[in-house]
């Protein structure tokens, strides 16, 4: 049964992926510091959790000695979260990257696959956003993201290790954190509607983004792993090819709607996924109008 050790593996999407590898039959290891909170929905059993910041790169390598695979997704995450702490986030997502690869070289594991996110093309002129175009990014998180990636690129040539990194596009599912001032749009949005509450854009509406369904972004890892086309270093987008106004999205959701200033944030969104169906056999499955649908009925809304 192959080892494979999942950093920031208690968290949204992290445990979404713990949950496909145990029932894949791996033997999963999860680095954690539990710094978003220690959810018991997202805690497994069969996977061995290990309470630990990812900067700390000695402690690291006992933990992924003899593992295949280390998926690297813990993150201090949100735009705005790392435009408001932009030290205590880089530290997180920049250094704590390169502690994971320096570690996953020290235990001699075959593949990291980083994952990385869409806010690092910034603003850009044409749609959809292809792999090729040049990052730009607006904000702390998408510098943090980008910067990660070129650590994560550099790797192969130089410590002969695989490495791969997935740009995710705005993912959502169920498992979601709706609370706080950093939820995203998705999930703030199903929070108020359940609540009686209007709305909140920040903006006009009119901003587009990528929604992708949780679980298409686990069935990505997955193939990035068993991918014979990647470990040099490739970026590759991970989204449904289709992009939407947060106007739509909270349209889906129902209710009143209230406006806000906007967030210093890309204005637009919206994956070209090519590469990922060429080097990983990768196509997304749930259509945003069915993944709200979905979450509407988890969320109690008629």
């Amino acid at each position: 049964m192959a080892k494979v050790v999942v950093t920031g593996g208690a968290g949204f999407i992290g445990s979404h992926l713990v949950r496909a590898l145990l029932d894949d039959g791996k033997e999963v290891h999860v680095i954690d510091n539990f710094a978003a909170g220690k959810k018991e929905e997202r805690i497994h059993t069969g996977a061995t959790y290990h309470e630990l910041d990812v900067c700390a790169t000695e402690a690291l390598v006992p933990i992924m000695e003899g593992a295949d695979v280390v998926f690297h997704l813990a993150a201090l995450p949100r735009v705005q979260y790392a435009t408001d702490h932009p030290v205590e986030t880089t530290h997180t997502n920049v250094t704590g990257t390169v502690s994971v690869l320096a570690a996953a070289v020290k235990a001699k594991a075959r593949r990291v696959v980083y994952s990385s996110s869409s806010s690092v093309y910034g603003n850009q002129t044409t749609m959809p956003l292809t792999e090729t175009m040049p990052s730009n990014p607006v904000n702390p998180y998408g510098l943090q993201k980008y910067v990660g990636e070129m650590y994560t690129s550099m790797w192969p040539s130089i410590y002969d290790i695989e490495t791969v990194s997935l740009r995710y596009f705005n993912v959502y599912g169920p498992g979601l954190d709706p609370t706080g001032p950093y939820a995203l749009a998705v999930g703030a949005f199903l929070l108020a509607r359940k609540e009686g509450r209007p709305l909140t854009i920040f903006g006009d509406g009119t901003i587009t983004r990528d929604y992708t369904h949780v679980s298409d972004v686990v069935r990505a890892n997955i193939l990035a792993v068993e991918s014979n086309k990647v470990g040099k270093g490739e970026a590759i987008n991970i989204g449904a090819g289709r992009n939407k106004t947060i106007q739509s999205l909270a349209e889906m959701v129902g209710g009143e709607i209230v406006y806000a200033p906007p967030r210093v944030e890309a204005h637009d969104s919206q994956a070209d996924n090519r590469k990922a169906e060429e080097l990983l056999g990768w196509k997304p499955t749930i259509k945003l109008e069915d993944g709200i649908a979905e979450l509407k009925k988890v969320f109690n809304i008629v």
